[in-house]
């Protein structure tokens, strides 16, 4: 899953940076309003965690602009400001949810896990599992479970594969699930989801990930 951290308190990104990247989450990260406009606009992003308060603009109006867009991605509003009033300004903005500063990472980490669940429509946006066709992966502990069995994952594997739980039976393309695997600048290797994808396989079973060739790959589970 792909994020989009806006803030401007380097402390605050360094430390963010750290737990996101633990928590099995690609992020890109800028502190300036029109960067982040541009960026969801090239990228498919999960969630956008956003500051108000910008060095060259307003949260509120960045976000409010993103909606008249029609750009729905979820996003999280986080501010040093917590007065009643001003959270209705969010949400009236467009926010799906509203985080006053100073905060626990771990509640941020939960709040985003529950808009990312509900937006793939997962009733359950409590849960740390996801499971799909008889494959259950433990968000928390990054391993995933097979017939009993139970098998740990790196970190490339843990995110391709949430991917996949994300949208089973979807046919996701190669350039979707690569820009997911790497942060906006990073150079991307031309044949990494092919090699995890292998990866995968050995651990899920052959027929798990469907490939269409020339067009992607889709997810059955090992249970029809």
């Amino acid at each position: 899953m792909k994020l989009l951290l806006v803030e401007d308190n380097p402390m605050l990104v360094s430390e963010l940076s750290k737990q996101l990247k633990i928590a099995g989450y690609v992020t890109d990260i800028t502190d300036k309003a029109l960067e982040a406009d541009y960026l969801i606009k090239e990228t498919q992003y999960d969630c956008v965690i956003l500051d108000i308060g910008l060095p060259d603009g307003n949260g509120l109006e960045l976000l409010e602009g993103w909606r008249a867009q029609g750009i729905s991605t979820p996003v999280i509003m986080l501010t040093a400001r917590s007065q009643w009033h001003e959270k209705v300004e969010g949400f009236n903005a467009g926010a799906d949810d509203y985080l006053g500063k100073p905060f626990h990472t771990q509640e941020l980490l939960a709040r985003i896990q529950a808009l990312i669940h509900r937006a793939h429509g997962r009733l359950n946006t409590s849960s740390k599992q996801l499971s799909y066709g008889g494959v259950t992966l433990d968000e928390a502990e990054q391993t995933v479970k097979v017939a009993e069995q139970l098998y740990e994952l790196t970190a490339m594997e843990f995110r391709l594969l949430k991917i996949f739980l994300m949208s089973p039976k979807k046919l996701l393309s190669k350039t979707q699930l690569t820009d997911k695997l790497y942060q906006f600048d990073d150079e991307k290797e031309s044949n990494v989801v092919e090699v995890y994808v292998t990866h995968l396989r050995k651990k899920l079973g052959k027929t798990a990930i469907e490939t269409r060739r020339g067009q992607g790959y889709i997810f059955h589970g090992i249970v029809e």
